[in-house]
């Protein structure tokens, strides 16, 4: 079959990333050491050059390309913006830290670029294939980046944790999807979804073939009883790379379950609910009762993001468009959310001393008003407190539940959602009634930082507020499937 020129142009946002990341692994070699700030704008330069061609190449008909591997709709076009936004948040507010520590190299952007390029394949595919060689180019570039630090043992430690679980879990996807081809001929999505359809549950490879697919998407969300790397991962990797990896990445593993769940299994949904049932209920409990105990704050974000995870999971069970665009709608703000938290958290660090604990945040008030009320926002919407965006985000999804009478599931939700609130609010209680440390230093950071910040906390409010904005494009890309 004749190459088609035709075919580039839905994946121009992908070439315009690799073509960045090759020309920043370049220009690096021929850098001096003071000019390395150089790669951090050719990073920024090539992602919002991806925006503007994913808004240009974006909008009309489903295209279906390269042999049917590949798929430009309303899911890819909405969350290759969202992960390209998050990734220009989290180079920002990294390049104070990498600098001070002598870290400000080609290859931390080299390495995000590709990861955020995996991530951009994952949500373009319409192949199980495709799928995975997305989720390995950004798996391994993110193993790197948690090793990033090579004098730091614990990210060492946390890396090796990383790429043995990380490897395990798409093991079993790997392994899940060979079972899939052998029961329908295909890894497309189209024709293994008619070929399960005819087939139904009757076929015991195709059952195991969907057990092992949920275990490999419960494994990249970090989902109970999938989550023992992620704490371990968020405490010893270096602040920058936890920022990336618990944010943007949120995002792809949402197009991961819905491309293979929802687009590849639609005709199994009553037999893939029961199992994101359970997760979602293990997520949200143990999430949510463990992060209470915990003092270092990265640790207490990664429970966190355990929680987060069960509340996207009840969107994508309820198997109806409204409840995969409220887990759409809750994945892209979560991502938001975490990249302010982490962002502040990069803030309060400095050179020999990194911002761990809760400890740590006592006075912020007193020491930068501003951005004790950024990270008052990230909290409340974290927290599902209104008028914040993270009380929409589980409004809608508990909505969905109910929906389709699953009225205990939603209750469990909101309890476990109480029980949330009280660590989120625990962190404003040392913001703004402790004392901060008398060493603490005065807050120093370039106006980039803190108006990325800015953008970042108000998002959350103005979201919040109008969520119609974000919301109308959720529900457009899954009313046209």
């Amino acid at each position: 079959m004749p190459f088609d020129a035709a075919n580039l142009v839905p994946i121009l946002p992908e070439i315009a990333i690799l073509i960045t990341a090759s020309v920043v692994l370049i220009v690096d070699l021929y850098l001096k050491d003071q000019d390395k700030g150089l790669n951090h704008s050719l990073s920024l330069i090539g992602l919002v050059i991806a925006i503007a061609l994913t808004g240009a190449v974006g909008g009309g008909e489903r295209q279906i390309f390269f042999d049917g591997n590949l798929v430009r709709d309303g899911i890819s076009d909405l969350l290759k913006g969202a992960i390209l936004v998050v990734s220009i948040l989290a180079f920002i507010y990294a390049r104070p830290w990498l600098k001070d520590r002598g870290m400000l190299v080609g290859e931390f952007y080299v390495l995000g670029l590709f990861a955020v390029l995996g991530m951009l394949v994952m949500v373009s595919a319409n192949s199980f294939l495709t799928l995975y060689l997305g989720l390995e180019l950004q798996a391994l570039s993110l193993y790197a980046l948690v090793a990033f630090d090579r004098d730091s043992k614990k990210g060492a430690e946390a890396a090796m944790k990383y790429f043995v679980l990380g490897a395990l879990g798409s093991g079993l996807l790997l392994y899940g999807i060979s079972m899939i081809y052998g029961a329908t001929g295909s890894i497309e999505l189209g024709p293994v979804a008619q070929a399960v359809a005819a087939q139904g549950i009757a076929n015991k490879v195709l059952v195991f073939g969907i057990v092992f697919l949920v275990i490999g998407i419960g494994f990249k969300f970090g989902a109970v009883p999938f989550h023992m790397w992620v704490p371990d991962i968020y405490e010893g990797a270096p602040t920058p790379a936890v920022l990336f990896l618990g944010s943007a990445p949120k995002i792809a593993a949402f197009a991961l379950a819905i491309r293979m769940l929802v687009e590849g299994l639609p005709s199994l949904h009553a037999d893939w609910q029961g199992m994101l049932i359970i997760l979602a209920v293990l997520s949200m409990g143990l999430g949510n009762l463990v992060a209470i105990a915990q003092t270092n704050i990265k640790r207490m974000l990664a429970y966190s993001a355990i929680g987060h995870a069960g509340f996207i999971f009840l969107g994508l069970l309820a198997g109806s468009q409204q409840g995969y665009a409220a887990a759409m709608f809750y994945a892209i703000v979560y991502a938001v959310m975490s990249a302010g938290a982490f962002g502040i958290l990069l803030i309060l660090s400095r050179k020999g001393f990194d911002a761990e604990n809760l400890e740590d945040l006592k006075g912020l008030n007193d020491r930068d008003s501003w951005y004790a009320a950024m990270m008052t926002l990230v909290m409340f919407s974290m927290a599902g407190v209104p008028p914040t965006v993270g009380f929409m985000a589980k409004l809608l999804v508990l909505e969905s539940v109910v929906r389709i009478d699953l009225v205990w599931l939603a209750l469990v939700a909101v309890a476990f959602s109480i029980i949330g609130a009280f660590y989120y609010l625990r962190v404003i209680k040392f913001i703004y009634f402790d004392r901060p440390a008398p060493d603490a230093p005065i807050l120093v950071t370039s106006g980039g930082v803190r108006i990325a910040m800015t953008a970042n906390g108000l998002a959350l409010l103005a979201l919040g507020l109008f969520p119609a904005a974000l919301l109308s494009l959720c529900q457009a890309a899954f009313a046209v499937q």
